[in-house]
C-alpha cells in the first residue's frame, strides 16, 4: 500500500528525491565520480548532435548537387554543369572536414550512426559526377584521396602551431557500398531522361554498368552489411528497369518518335512498380 500510495502522489516523491539530495554528501569519492560521468556523457551528446547536423547539411547539399547533373542530358554544354557540381562537392568536403576534426582523437564507431547518411549521399554525388565525366565507377580510394584536409589555417584552432596538420577522413567500406547501391537508382533517372531527348546510347552503356555492378554486389552475397543485402533488391530493380528500356529501343525503337520515348518508359516503369507493390 505504501508504494502504491508514492506512486500515486508525485509530489511525495519530489520532496523524497529533494530531502536525499539534501542529504548527500557532495564532498564523497561517488558523488564526485558521477559529476565527472555527466560531464562526460553531456560531451559526447552534444558532440553527436553536431554531428548530426553537419551530416544533415551534406545530405542536403549533395542531393543538390545530385539534382544538378541530373541536368547534363538537357544542355548543350555538360562540362559547365560539371565544374559547377565540383564546386558543391567541394562545399560538401569542407562540411566533411569539420566532421573529420569533431572525430578527432574520439572512436568513430561510437558517433558513426550520427554521420554515415551525409556520407553515403557523397558517395553517391561524387560516383554520379565521376560516372557522366568518366564512364566509370570511383573508387574508394580515389574518394579518401579528396578527403584530405589542412588545419592550422587562418580562422581554425590551430593558428599558434607551427606548420599546417594534414587530417584526412576516411570513408567506411560499408558507407562507399550503400552510396554505390544508391548511385543505381541515380542511373536509372539517367537512362530514362537520356532517351527523352534522343540519346539512343546511353542506355545500352548504362545497362552494361549497372550489370556490373549487380554482378559485384552479388559476389558480397550476405557476407556483406545487413544494409546492403537490403539495397540489392533496389539495384535489380533499377537494373531491370533499365534492361526494359533497351529492349524497348531494340525491338520497337523504330516504331516509337523520339520524343515520346521517355513517356512510354516512364509509364511501363509506373506498371512496373504497381505490380511488384502488389506481389
Amino acid at each position: 500500500m505504501n508504494k502504491r500510495a508514492a506512486e500515486g502522489h508525485p509530489q511525495k516523491n519530489e520532496n523524497a528525491a529533494q530531502q536525499c539530495k539534501a542529504g548527500a554528501d557532495l564532498s564523497s569519492p561517488v558523488i564526485a565520480a558521477f559529476k565527472v560521468f555527466q560531464m562526460e556523457l553531456d560531451t559526447k551528446h552534444d558532440k553527436y548532435e553536431r554531428l548530426v547536423k553537419l551530416s544533415r547539411d551534406v545530405t542536403i547539399e549533395s542531393k543538390r548537387t545530385i539534382f544538378l547533373l541530373h541536368r547534363v542530358t538537357s544542355v548543350p554544354d555538360a562540362e559547365a554543369i560539371l565544374n559547377e557540381a565540383d564546386g558543391k562537392l567541394c562545399g560538401v568536403r569542407q562540411k566533411i572536414g569539420q566532421i573529420a576534426e569533431e572525430l578527432r582523437g574520439e572512436d568513430i564507431y561510437q558517433f558513426h550512426r550520427a554521420f554515415t547518411a551525409g556520407i553515403q549521399e557523397y558517395v553517391e554525388a561524387a560516383s554520379f559526377q565521376h560516372y557522366i565525366r568518366h564512364r566509370s565507377l570511383i573508387s574508394l580510394e580515389e574518394i579518401n584521396a579528396s578527403l584530405v584536409f589542412t588545419t592550422g589555417d587562418e580562422g581554425s584552432a590551430d593558428t599558434l602551431s607551427s606548420k599546417p596538420q594534414v587530417m584526412n577522413f576516411q570513408v567506411m567500406p560499408a558507407d562507399y557500398l550503400l552510396g554505390v547501391a544508391d548511385l543505381t537508382g541515380e542511373l536509372m533517372r539517367l537512362c530514362i531522361s537520356s532517351v527523352g531527348n534522343g540519346d539512343i546510347d546511353t542506355p545500352f552503356q548504362l545497362s552494361q554498368f549497372l550489370r556490373q555492378i549487380h554482378d559485384g554486389f552479388s559476389y558480397i552475397g550476405n557476407t556483406g552489411p545487413y544494409e546492403v543485402s537490403k539495397k540489392l533488391h533496389t539495384l535489380r530493380q533499377s537494373l531491370g528497369k533499365v534492361e526494359d528500356a533497351c529492349y524497348a529501343l531494340r525491338v520497337r525503337g523504330s516504331e516509337i518518335p523520339k520524343h515520346m520515348l521517355a513517356d512510354v518508359f516512364s509509364s511501363r516503369n509506373t506498371h512496373m512498380d504497381t505490380e511488384e507493390a502488389v506481389v
